[in-house]
């Protein structure tokens, strides 16, 4: 099952925020190979811009180093910049992920704002719904 994770889910793993174990679990099971988990090229660097300031620079940039060891990279390519625009959605970013997890295809988008990503297609959860459905599926 491939899923691709949004800033906030990363963001609350790296900054041990108030969803932070979710996001733990959500990891683990990228980790032990149970899914392949990955975050658009583009939120990464959105990642470390807002990483660094409670972190610093260098913890921002080793964390980020120890995430992508479990969390693959996806390149955003200028058609994925120009097909978010097309979508016109409210938050650029969201569609520019969008687009990157159709390209990829992902199963699902991992994210604590699924109504910005309503207009699409993808299944869109949050890191809770998506711990259920997993755990639903190995039932």
């Amino acid at each position: 099952m491939k899923v691709l994770i949004d800033t906030n889910v990363a963001l609350d793993f790296l900054l041990h925020r108030k969803n932070y174990s979710f996001a733990v679990d959500i990891f683990g099971l990228a980790e032990r190979n149970h899914i392949t988990g990955f975050i658009s090229a583009s939120a990464i660097t959105d990642i470390f811009f807002l990483s660094k300031g409670t972190l610093g620079k260098k913890p921002a940039k080793e964390a980020l180093k120890d995430m992508l060891l479990v969390f693959k990279p996806a390149t955003v390519t200028d058609d994925h910049i120009y097909q978010a625009l097309d979508l016109d959605w409210n938050d650029f970013e969201d569609s520019v992920q969008y687009v990157v997890g159709e390209d990829l295809p992902v199963d699902y988008i991992i994210t604590r704002n699924t109504q910005d990503y309503s207009l699409g297609t993808i299944p869109t959860v949050t890191p809770e719904q998506f711990l259920d459905t997993i755990t639903d599926n190995e039932q």
